[in-house]
């Protein structure tokens, strides 16, 4: 399946034809590191705030309540942007709403170091949270549209390893300076580090000139003479479904994220630092999952066929946790095989997405449809210590662990109900009964 607007030297424009040219692989590589680097950094700064949480509670006397609304400020701020700017993108190109996100998040750092109360952390929030908010509509449509058909799977790839390895850079980073130096060198740290990809993306942006303002321009004629609005892709059925599941699958993850160390250590008796290890050898097994996964996105076309039984095994593995009775030595090792189902699922959920939700609407509708399906991204963030963290609070340490399996059986009959939807499509569209 190839891009809606493969790269060429000139872009139909009425009744002129369109010389095409196919990009090559290193400059399809090029576009998928740059992004991928994007993407690190935008989940680097996830985690800019909550490993510094024993120094900011200790400094500015907060509670835990006060410390974890500073991530629930940044997950709203960053869904409600999210879906307000894949409009941005598909109107003035996903280039320069990539550099403003990037630019944004080194404010945000810089804000953190700055900062002299709690209103202070809070305008630090809100700030990463406007940067953060960019990335997945911006993203994802200069990958279609600047990588080659038979690579996007590869290069879904590489953009959800880039995220995971980013969480893995920014709690070491930040923890490592505050603890070396103190919290406010660590916020300048993180602008430096959102800079320094600035500047690499600047000097680069030739690489990422993909014709995106032209596209967007003769994509919007064609739209417009079909008479798809602006919202029209809130009537589609696919559109809520894929938003449901990307709410769904990381209000799950969200769990293991927030408490995963903590279940642990309540359910099997861990030691905390043993405990700890848990979400590491998650995290450790979603990247291995996707890099695997890029190569099952790109041979199946029907991508829910890979998602169901990924999720399936990540499920079944969570279950067993929850029943209190797997064997210690293998814990660690149950918690990568959960990271690992998930990982698996991820280049095929976003392929998911391009080939189901973008079916009726094409290129002109990129940014808006993957704005705002990917917000149920943070708002299941969000949402996910809310509805988790009582339990808790109340010793109930198994539960969570069971909700981690029924989201994810969840999940996986979302995904299915959305690749039947698309197969049906599809065959309608040929002229084939479904």
């Amino acid at each position: 399946m190839t891009a809606d607007y493969p790269r060429s030297a000139f872009v139909k424009v009425g009744a002129m034809a369109a010389v095409t040219t196919e990009p090559t692989g290193r400059q399809d590589a090029e576009v998928i590191g740059l992004i991928g680097l994007a993407h690190g950094t935008s989940h680097f700064f996830h985690l800019m705030l909550p490993p510094l949480f024993p120094w900011l509670m200790a400094d500015f006397a907060l509670s835990y309540t006060q410390a974890g609304f500073l991530m629930t400020l940044f997950f709203v701020v960053s869904g409600i942007g999210q879906a307000l700017a894949g409009f941005i993108v598909d109107r003035i190109g996903a280039r320069p709403v990539l550099m403003f996100g990037i630019g944004m998040l080194g404010v945000s750092g810089l804000l953190l170091a700055a900062a002299a109360s709690y209103p202070g952390l809070l305008l630090a929030a809100a700030a990463a949270g406007i940067g953060n908010s960019i990335f997945h509509p911006a993203d994802f449509t200069l990958l279609n549209r600047r990588v080659s058909g038979p690579r996007l799977g590869h290069a879904f790839s590489v953009h959800g390893l880039s995220g995971n390895l980013g969480w893995a850079a920014g709690s070491v980073v930040m923890a490592g300076v505050a603890a070396a130096s103190n919290w406010r060198n660590a916020g300048v740290v993180a602008a430096l580090t959102a800079f320094a990809v600035l500047a690499l993306l600047l000097l680069r942006r030739g690489v990422l000139a993909d014709g995106a303002e032209t596209a967007v321009v003769s994509a919007g004629r064609e739209g417009g003479r079909a008479g798809h609005g602006a919202f029209r892709f809130l009537r589609s059925g696919a559109v809520w479904l894929c938003f449901a599941f990307f709410l769904i699958t990381t209000a799950a993850f969200g769990v293991l994220q927030n408490f995963g160390p903590a279940i642990l250590h309540n359910v099997y008796a861990l030691a905390v630092p043993l405990a700890t290890m848990g979400l590491t050898a998650y995290l450790l097994g979603s990247a291995l999952g996707m890099v695997f996964g890029g190569f099952a996105g790109a041979r199946f076309a029907d991508s829910d066929f890979v998602i169901a039984p990924a999720l399936a095994v990540s499920a079944a593995t969570a279950l067993l946790l929850a029943s209190g009775l797997a064997p210690t030595i293998l814990i660690l090792p149950m918690m990568g095989l959960i990271g690992f189902g998930v990982g698996l699922a991820g280049p095929s959920r976003d392929l998911l997405v391009r080939r189901a939700a973008t079916a009726q609407f094409g290129a002109a509708a990129y940014g808006r449809v993957y704005g705002f399906v990917y917000s149920g991204l943070d708002i299941g963030l969000a949402i996910s210590p809310l509805v988790f963290g009582p339990l808790l609070d109340g010793g109930r340490y198994v539960a969570p662990l069971l909700g981690v399996a029924a989201l994810q059986v969840g999940a996986l009959l979302l995904a299915l109900a959305v690749g039947t939807g698309t197969r049906r499509l599809r065959a309608a569209r040929s002229g084939v009964q479904a």
